[in-house]
């Protein structure tokens, strides 16, 4: 008496691909089994790919089949079964050894014969020359794609795929978010933990789960290549055709804040934070610092020009004036982004088509050394691993000459863009700065939106810069002296 399995696959568990796939193929073979009177003793169930071997159902069933707890088989398709040439030679072999003793398929007729097992191995066969050739088809689109500059994937936080063209466009708001992450990584003077406050702060989040941003997420956003017009795939550097969102030179300055905060720190206790710009307002001597109590830090005049009657002042007295004139400054979220969208409109507006300049001899040099560098690859005189170093490096200079050729078509035309960006940026910062910025954040901050700090008695005295003397003009002008 012949003992059936049930075998139903389906290539990937994603799902929201081939979500019914399993479901039919079960229902077939269930009508199928009933209709023909056979015996099913087991259902086995699979979502992977039988493109490579080592599917942990499919071999179960082997093994149980190999037991003899059944000795048929009943199944969609043969190539639900095997997609490689050893999964089909185990199916072929069962048969040859009297293990399996039949074969059923709604959709193709198995005979246990020596013709039946030959015209079985040419449906494996099929099966695989299909997922073999289907697999050179997408390498080859692959291959297009890279050669005309397009990324061969989902575009990254910032960034969305235009199915409409194939395209990747920038997507305005995250983009600048993702912008102020790299300047304010670059001046190396914030941690990858700090950023993840900040990024969360805006609003930032990850593009599936809606989630805030974690410390990898933000580090990983920092290193990649893509936000300045070239991408890495398979290991190899290519430029691209989508828009870059910041430039060659500021990803360069991120990087090199990267080996910043990898060497150890060697700074003592935080007390010295606010040490080395805050002079005193009576003598013009240095604001030192101490711990008394074992607990309280203090700042206080230096004395080094004699005796000088400027009181202590306890840190917390002057972290809460630091907030304040970082408050005074602020602007909300949704002024910010108006403001940056205006900022682009008007650089769109001021772009203008690129004159001839020096560095188009230096462009048109590297593109020969690139085809060159292509043609010794081909021909086995380099190695692949020196062909992919020199890539991108020859790659990386030509992405920088053509934005020193952008910076010097745009002139000083375009240079308040840039100020006012980082303006708009910092002002939107501020708020949350003085609320959950930690003390070595507040003192950067404070830093670049002031100037000539005085302890004067009980308050801290400072002048803020233009532009952001505008915006704090609302504050008692006494409040701060200056």
């Amino acid at each position: 008496m012949l003992k059936y399995f049930i075998y139903a696959r389906k290539s990937t568990d994603s799902e929201d691909r081939q979500i019914l796939s399993i479901e039919a193929q079960l229902v077939e073979l269930r009508e199928f089994a009933r209709r023909e009177n056979l015996s099913v003793i087991t259902e086995f169930c699979e979502a992977r790919t039988a493109k490579e071997p080592g599917r942990q159902v499919f071999n179960d069933l082997v093994r149980r089949l190999e037991r003899g707890e059944a000795n048929a088989l009943l199944s969609w398709h043969p190539d639900r079964l095997a997609r490689n040439s050893m999964d089909g030679g185990k199916i072929i072999y069962l048969t040859d050894t009297g293990k399996l003793m039949d074969l059923r398929f709604p959709t193709y007729r198995f005979d246990n014969t020596a013709q039946g097992k030959f015209m079985l191995s040419i449906i494996f066969g099929q099966s695989k020359y299909f997922i073999d050739n289907l697999s050179e088809n997408v390498k080859r689109g692959f291959r297009q794609k890279l050669r005309r500059g397009e990324y061969p994937g989902f575009a990254p936080l910032g960034y969305k795929n235009n199915t409409a063209n194939h395209t990747i466009e920038i997507v305005p708001e995250i983009a600048a978010k993702i912008r102020e992450l790299f300047e304010l990584y670059a001046t190396g003077r914030y941690s990858i933990s700090s950023l993840k406050k900040l990024a969360a702060a805006s609003g930032l989040a990850s593009r599936r789960k809606h989630l805030p941003l974690s410390i990898s997420n933000v580090e990983r956003i920092l290193k990649n290549s893509f936000y300045y017009g070239a991408f890495k795939f398979g290991g190899e550097l290519h430029e691209s055709t989508h828009p870059p969102i910041i430039t060659k030179e500021l990803f360069d300055r991120a990087q090199e804040a990267f080996k910043l905060h990898s060497k150890p720190r060697i700074n003592g206790p935080h007390y010295h934070v606010f040490r080395g710009f805050i002079k005193c307002g009576e003598c013009g001597c240095s604001i030192t610092s101490e711990i008394q109590k074992k607990r309280y830090i203090y700042y206080r005049c230096s004395k080094k020009r004699g005796v000088c009657a400027t009181p202590f002042m306890r840190e917390e007295a002057l972290v809460d004036q630091i907030n304040e004139a970082a408050n005074a400054v602020a602007i909300s979220n949704e002024l910010k982004d108006f403001l940056m969208s205006r900022i682009n409109e008007e650089g769109l507006a001021l772009s203008t088509p690129s004159p001839f300049h020096a560095n188009d001899f230096r462009i048109t040099e590297i593109d020969i050394k690139l085809n060159k560098l292509l043609n010794a690859f081909l021909d086995q005189l380099i190695s692949e691993y020196e062909f992919k170093e020199k890539k991108s490096e020859l790659l990386n200079e030509k992405i920088r000459l053509k934005e020193n050729l952008e910076k010097a078509n745009a002139g000083e035309g375009k240079a308040w863009l840039e100020l006012a960006r980082n303006f708009v940026s910092n002002a939107g910062q501020a708020g949350y700065i003085a609320k959950n910025g930690d003390l070595e954040e507040k003192r950067e901050f404070i830093k670049k939106i002031g100037s000539n700090f005085r302890l004067c008695g009980p308050k801290l005295s400072l002048e803020l810069r233009l532009p952001y003397a505008s915006i704090g003009q609302n504050l008692r002008k006494e409040k701060w002296g200056g």
